[in-house]
C-alpha cells in the first residue's frame, strides 16, 4: 500500500501518510489541494473492491455517516471513486485514539472516564436517532483531539435498522473484546448493543484492562455471552457505587435489564460525573468542558469552583486585593487612645471537636453493603468538595427505615451542634448518640436520640440536646432522600 503515497485521488486529494489499515480499507492522511487543508481518506483496498458485497458495504458506510452531524462524531467531507476504488473523505483529527491513551496512561482518572463515556453516548444517541447502529464501538474507534474531546469514528460495519443488512446471515462482526451477547450469537443488533459495548469501554477506562481474556476471539465472545462482567469496584474501590451500577446496567446480559436507550444511560452518566467530580474536589481538561453541558439541576450539585475554575480563581484574587486594601484603610483608622472599643466582642463561637482522620463510618444495618459506601472519611477530611455518598436508590426512595453515617469522638465529648454540609439538600435526618461501639442492627436501645428530625439544607447546624452528657459516637440517621437518588455528605462537623 505504500506505493499509494504521493498519488492524488480524483485530482484533488494527495495521499501523504498511512495512518491506519484494516481488512477492507486503508486510512491515509492527505491534503485537500483545493482547500489546502489536511483530511483523512479511507480508501477501499483494491483486492476487496472486486467483491460486490464488500463494495456495497463500503458505499453504505459513506451514506450512513454522511447523515450524521455531531460534535462527537468524525464528520464526512466528501466521497468518491478513483479508478474503480471508492473512498471517503473525513475531517482530520490530530491526536490519539482512546485505546492509545489507555495503553499510554493506564486507567484514566474516574471523572475523565465518565466524561468521555458521556461524549461517546451522545454521539451514539445521534446515530441511533437516525436509526444507525455503529456495531463496533471500541476505544480504537474513538479519537481524542488536541483539545481533549472525544470523537467516534469508523462506522464501517454500521447499518440502519430500516433495511436488511448484509450481515443478516448471522456472521458476527465487531471486536469481540467489546461485543454484546446478542451480537456474539448472531442475533439482531440494536442500539442497546452499542450501549453494551460502551459499558465495556467505560470498564476499560476505569480499570485499564478489558473484562475478559481468552485463547481466541471466539472464547472471549462466549465469555460475554455466559459470564458477568467482573466487579469494577473490586478493580478500583474508590469509584462510587452509583458509577458501578451504571457499568453493571450497561453491560447486563439480557437486553430487558440493560439501559433501554441512550437517554437513560446519558442521564445516569451525568449524575455519575457530578458525583465523581465533587468527590475528586477538582476538575480539569475535558471534565470541565462536559460539566458545562450538564443540565442546570445537575450542575447545581457541583461546587461552583469546579464548574467555573477560572471565575473562582479570579474571585480569590479580587478578595485578596480587597483584603489588602482593607488592611491599609484600617491601619489609617486605628484607635490610638486607651479607652475600650465602642462595640462589644462577639459571643464565643462553638469550637470544633477534633476527630481522627479515619473516625467516620457508613452505617447500613438494614441493607448491603453494611457500610453503605466505603469512603466515609471523605465526610470529615475538612476538604470542601470531597464527599461520602450513599448508594443510588431508584425512584428516589429509601427502601428501608434509614441509613446513616457516624463519627467516633474518642474518648467522648459534650457536643452542642452537628453541622452538615451537603451538595444534595432537602433530605431528612435525626442525630443519635451512644457510648459503646454501634452494633450492626436497627433499632438498638443503645442509641439515644439527641435531636429532632431535621430537614437538611446545604449548610445545616443541628442543635443537639445532649447537654452536659458526653458521648463517644454520633450518628446522622437519614430517613428520607428528599427527592434525590443518592446523597452526598461533604462534611460532618461536631461543635462543643
Amino acid at each position: 500500500m505504500s506505493t499509494m503515497l504521493g498519488t492524488t485521488l480524483s485530482g484533488r486529494y494527495r495521499l501523504e501518510a498511512r495512518i491506519g489499515a484494516g481488512g477492507m480499507s486503508t486510512v491515509y492522511r492527505a491534503t485537500d489541494l483545493t482547500l489546502q487543508r489536511p483530511v483523512a481518506i479511507k480508501l477501499m483496498n483494491r483486492e476487496v473492491s472486486i467483491d460486490s458485497d464488500q463494495l456495497e458495504r463500503f458505499r453504505r458506510e459513506a451514506r450512513a455517516v454522511a447523515q450524521l452531524s455531531h460534535p462527537h462524531i468524525v464528520g464526512v467531507i466528501d466521497a468518491g471513486e478513483d479508478e474503480g476504488r471508492p473512498y471517503i473523505v473525513f475531517e482530520y483529527i490530530e491526536g490519539e485514539t482512546l485505546k492509545e491513551r489507555i495503553r499510554r496512561q493506564g486507567r484514566l482518572p474516574v471523572a475523565e472516564a465518565v466524561a468521555y463515556a458521556i461524549e461517546i453516548a451522545r454521539a451514539l444517541g445521534a446515530a441511533h436517532a437516525r436509526h444507525i447502529v455503529h456495531r463496533d464501538v471500541k476505544p480504537q474507534n474513538v479519537l481524542i483531539d488536541e483539545e481533549g474531546s472525544a470523537k467516534v469514528t469508523d462506522f464501517g460495519i454500521a447499518r440502519t435498522l430500516d433495511e436488511e443488512g448484509l450481515t443478516a446471515d448471522g456472521r458476527v462482526l465487531g471486536t469481540t473484546d467489546y461485543v454484546s451477547p446478542e451480537q456474539a450469537l448472531g442475533q439482531p443488533v440494536t442500539g442497546q448493543s452499542d450501549l453494551y459495548s460502551l459499558g465495556v469501554v467505560l470498564y476499560e477506562m476505569l480499570t485499564g484492562e478489558v473484562p475478559f481474556k481468552g485463547e481466541s476471539q471466539v472464547a472471549v465472545a462466549m465469555k460475554h455471552v455466559r459470564e458477568e462482567i467482573p466487579d469494577v469496584q473490586a478493580k478500583r474501590p474508590e469509584i462510587s457505587s452509583a458509577l458501578a451500577v451504571i457499568v453493571d446496567t450497561a453491560t447486563a446480559k439480557h437486553q430487558e435489564n440493560r439501559y433501554a436507550d441512550d437517554a437513560e444511560l446519558i442521564a445516569d452518566l451525568e449524575d455519575g460525573l457530578a458525583i465523581e467530580t465533587t468527590r475528586a474536589g477538582s476538575a480539569t481538561g475535558e471534565v470541565t468542558s462536559v460539566l458545562r453541558t450538564l443540565p442546570a439541576g445537575k450542575q447545581r450539585r457541583i461546587p461552583f469552583r469546579l464548574r467555573h475554575p477560572a471565575i473562582s480563581i479570579l474571585a480569590v484574587l479580587i478578595i485578596v486585593a480587597l483584603l489588602g486594601g482593607g488592611a491599609v484603610w484600617l491601619g489609617t483608622r486605628a484607635h490610638h487612645g486607651t479607652g475600650s472599643p465602642s462595640t462589644p466582642p462577639p459571643p464565643r463561637a462553638p469550637s470544633p471537636v477534633h476527630l481522627c482522620q479515619s473516625c467516620a463510618y457508613g452505617f447500613n444495618p438494614l441493607g448491603n453493603p453494611t457500610d453503605e459506601h466505603p469512603d466515609a472519611s471523605l465526610a470529615i477530611d475538612n476538604q470542601p468538595g470531597t464527599y461520602w455518598n450513599t448508594q443510588t436508590y431508584y425512584d428516589d426512595t429509601l427502601n428501608k427505615a434509614g441509613v446513616g453515617l457516624y463519627v467516633d469522638a474518642n474518648p467522648g465529648t459534650t457536643a452542642r451542634i452537628l453541622r452538615v454540609t451537603t451538595a444534595t439538600p432537602g433530605f431528612m435526618a435525626t442525630v443519635y448518640a451512644r457510648d459503646t461501639k454501634p452494633p450492626l442492627r436497627w433499632p438498638d436501645p443503645g442509641w439515644v436520640q439527641i435531636s429532632a428530625s431535621t430537614k437538611i439544607t446545604a449548610n445545616r447546624d443541628i442543635r443537639l440536646t445532649s447537654g452536659s452528657t458526653p458521648y463517644r459516637y454520633f450518628l446522622l440517621w437519614i430517613t428520607s432522600l428528599g427527592g434525590h437518588s443518592s446523597l452526598a455528605i461533604d462534611e460532618l462537623t461536631l461543635y462543643k
